[in-house]
């Protein structure tokens, strides 16, 4: 998901109004709103774009996949069921985003914002490590697949040249390893998730390589002149009885990743102006949104498993069931990494903004952590500022998360877990919780019921796919030796 537009919210509201006195002052009501902040200007249309290329991302490649192990039936019903728990989640948090009045209550500015004055301090501090667990996992799941995507292109090159003789088996390690080095670099930079244009180019991206995926697989299902794949999904013989149920199971995460973006939706909301009250132009928003990424994923995910049957690859663009055109599969491969470069930093500036702060408020004093360094770089103006703890502490995070990768390069059940942490937690618990906090909905009451076993359900959905991912991951890990994995 191309969640740039999240994280590129957390810093944009510290900013302080300067006025120009030889400016005749405007009345104070007409350029701000009633918490003081600039007037927001965003409309539905803004809300469900900035929603749009949240979602839309590296979700979409592992969606063919996904569909084949569940096959024609229970493939697109899972979709629409997802979706429809999105949809429904994202309507309960747009409730939230103020807290009591939905016209004048207390403004929430980001999520967390929202389990903090809602559910209070326990509660926030779940979120938060749930929460910074997933993006740990997404920085994880991003190196692993920016790597295949980068040996996918060295890949695709060495097969055109050889005519497909050559089986062209290459370690991803180094790729990761340049992967890793280039984040090391950008992390460096100051304000990395304020550079305004990264939201655009990530979004460009995204959009790219999904319509080339979405194009090779319609091209393709032409060529073949038969929709391939069954209504049961992928056949036992091409794989075991035991390998179909944690397949099945896995295919559940993947599906959910794609679908998990709710975390962003109170930020967009921060965006949006009224009268009318944000939550009803959030609800259009969200509506129009789900509507659009829900066909984009039928169609993504449909028209590759109609074009490779069983053998849908788990990552659409680099599983090699497309050889040519191979300059096509080029550029898409080198959209993604793009992309996943840029949200790479998007994800963990938020790590880094939490663990930074709570190591300098519980030691003040410490040279290391709070004297700011200023290194003058010829041909910049101003010297760059930095200290020691911060370059330190990001380096290693890097580090560690692509040995991390390195270890268990496997995108599938990467993917399929994340898929799981950020699904129930973060779209149906805390959100049906703060719904029946901010409405006061009764103990036992119809509702509160059906808020509840919808809560559970999608608990037992979420850990029986946890479940499939990990038996995935440690069946891989049987065949793989760590740190030798070749493609």
């Amino acid at each position: 998901m191309g969640e740039t537009a999240a994280a590129n919210n957390h810093h944009h509201h510290h900013g302080h109004q300067v006025f120009d006195a030889s400016v005749p002052q405007q009345p104070a009501f007409k350029c701000f709103d009633d918490d003081g902040r600039l007037k927001r200007t965003g409309t539905v249309w803004t809300a469900s774009a900035h929603i749009i290329t949240a979602v839309i991302g590296s979700g979409v490649l592992s969606l063919a996949w996904a569909i084949a192990q569940l096959g024609w039936i229970a493939g697109p019903a899972v979709m629409l069921l997802f979706s429809f728990v999105t949809l429904y989640s994202s309507t309960l948090l747009s409730d939230c985003y103020r807290t009591g009045d939905a016209v004048s209550g207390k403004r929430n500015y980001t999520y967390m914002d929202a389990v903090r004055s809602i559910l209070g301090g326990f509660k926030f501090k779940i979120c938060g490590l749930i929460q910074y667990l997933n993006l740990f996992g997404i920085a994880v799941g991003y190196t692993i697949a920016a790597s295949i995507s980068m040996m996918a292109i060295k890949r695709s090159n060495c097969f055109h040249k050889s005519g497909g003789k050559d089986p062209c088996h290459m370690s991803s390690n180094p790729y990761m390893i340049i992967f890793g080095v280039t984040e090391i670099l950008l992390s460096q930079v100051p304000d990395f998730d304020q550079i305004w244009w990264i939201s655009i180019v990530a979004a460009v991206m995204s959009f790219t390589y999904s319509a080339i995926g979405l194009a090779l697989g319609i091209v393709q299902v032409a060529a073949n002149g038969v929709f391939k794949g069954s209504l049961t999904g992928i056949s036992i013989g091409t794989v075991t009885q035991t390998q179909k149920i944690w397949r099945t199971f896995q295919a559940l995460g993947d599906i959910a990743f794609a679908y998990s973006y709710s975390v962003v939706l109170i930020e967009i909301q921060d965006t949006v102006r009224s009268p009318p009250s944000e939550s009803t132009t959030m609800k259009k928003a969200t509506k129009i949104s789900i509507a659009v990424t829900t066909i984009f994923y039928m169609l993504c995910g449909s028209m590759g498993y109609a074009a490779f049957g069983d053998a849908a690859p788990g990552n659409l663009l680099t599983g090699f069931g497309f050889y040519n055109p191979f300059w096509l599969l080029d550029i898409a491969n080198a959209a993604i990494v793009v992309h996943l470069i840029g949200a790479y930093q998007v994800f963990s500036q938020p790590i880094f903004a939490f663990v930074e702060k709570s190591v300098s408020e519980r030691f003040p004093d410490s040279d290391l952590l709070t004297k700011e360094l200023q290194i003058k770089i010829p041909g910049f103006r101003s010297p760059y500022k930095t200290n020691v703890f911060r370059v330190v502490f990001r380096c290693c995070f890097v580090v560690l998360t692509t040995v991390i990768s390195m270890l268990m390069p496997f995108f599938n059940d990467v993917v399929g877990i994340l898929g799981v942490l950020g699904f129930w937690p973060l779209t149906v618990y805390f959100p049906v919780e703060m719904y029946i906090k901010q409405r006061k909905v009764e103990k036992w009451s119809t509702r509160w019921v059906c808020l509840q076993m919808l809560s559970v359900a999608c608990l037992v959905i979420s850990v029986v796919a946890g479940v499939g991912s990990i038996a995935g991951v440690m069946l891989d890990l049987k065949v793989y030796k760590p740190f030798q994995s070749t493609y």
